[in-house]
């Protein structure tokens, strides 16, 4: 049998390792957590908190679909008594000028959550920053995850490693760009996750 060239088996090698290389993080990560995140609806063991994580407000003050799904899967978790509050953790200074957590807030309240059963946390800056400072500021010790299905794996990780009694629920899927987009996104933002741990990150300061 002919031996390829010693650049061409560089190359082979590169085709092979580089892409298992880049999914390897995104199976731990969703092999460690899978036992501990389901669909909405199903069985919760009762938690102190909803963790709602923040997604984009249009400069018009609406949600986009990913932010009105969480917060609905919040919302039917503290209606269910699955949990005893909720906390809207996000961008305070977006973009679109309103908040993230108040805009969440006020969603929540309009499906009938009432206000004090609702913390707001503006520093929530990302996943990181979200699962800390729900332990840290807002004193849970065990949370239910609200978030995309694509994104449960990396959130319910990262509180885990933070010490938090942790399940993920999420909405039903729908296969349009936005969800491709975010499958392809945890590719990059899982490797992310494991070296801010690794690294002992600090998370947003209030």
């Amino acid at each position: 049998m002919t031996r390829l060239p010693p650049r061409y088996r560089l190359v082979v090698a590169a085709v092979v390792l580089v892409p298992a290389l880049a999914v390897a993080p995104w199976m731990y990560v969703n092999l460690a957590t899978a036992p501990s995140i389901a669909r909405a609806g199903a069985p919760v063991t009762h938690a102190d908190a909803a963790l709602v994580l923040g997604a984009r407000v249009y400069e018009d003050g609406t949600p986009s679909r990913f932010l009105r799904e969480r917060i609905e899967v919040g919302v039917a978790l503290y209606e269910a008594g699955d949990v005893d509050m909720l906390i809207m953790s996000g961008d305070g200074d977006d973009s679109s000028g309103f908040g993230e957590p108040t805009v969440m807030r006020q969603i929540a309240e309009q499906m009938g959550v009432p206000s004090d059963a609702i913390v707001e946390d503006p520093f929530g800056l990302d996943t990181y920053s979200s699962c800390e400072r729900a332990r840290d500021v807002y004193g849970a010790s065990s949370v239910v995850v609200a978030t995309q299905e694509f994104h449960e794996p990396r959130a319910v990780w990262l509180c885990q490693r933070q010490g938090l009694d942790v399940q993920g629920r999420y909405p039903g899927i729908r296969l349009t760009r936005s969800t491709v987009l975010g499958n392809l996104r945890e590719l990059a933002a899982i490797p992310k996750a494991i070296l801010d741990m690794e690294t002992g990150r600090v998370g947003a300061a209030s």
